[in-house]
């Protein structure tokens, strides 16, 4: 299963915290692109057919298509000098 960095893990729940609605992770599904095409998004909680992933205090919900292609990665994340958050892949050694 996915697994997330230190880093990725708190920038995750400080975007949770950061919102004023009732936000309790992100929400990763597969686009519609090639693979490794994912969208990202906020989330008040999983649809009835994804994966829960709860790792350091850190939600995140898989769609299935997504929890199969990020299997086997590590989601690393970090914020640019303009202050967006980025994501990176990486594959578990």
């Amino acid at each position: 299963m996915l697994t997330l960095t230190e880093n990725a893990a708190t920038i995750v729940k400080t975007i949770a915290e950061q919102q004023e609605s009732e936000v309790t992770g992100l929400r990763i599904t597969a686009g519609d692109q090639p693979e490794d095409s994912f969208a990202v998004a906020t989330a008040t909680g999983p649809e009835p057919e994804d994966q829960v992933l709860e790792q350091d205090g850190a939600m995140i919900y898989l769609d299935s298509p997504a929890a199969q292609q990020l299997d086997d990665k590590i989601l690393d994340a970090g914020v640019d000098t303009a202050g967006n958050v980025e994501f990176a892949l990486g594959v578990q050694g």
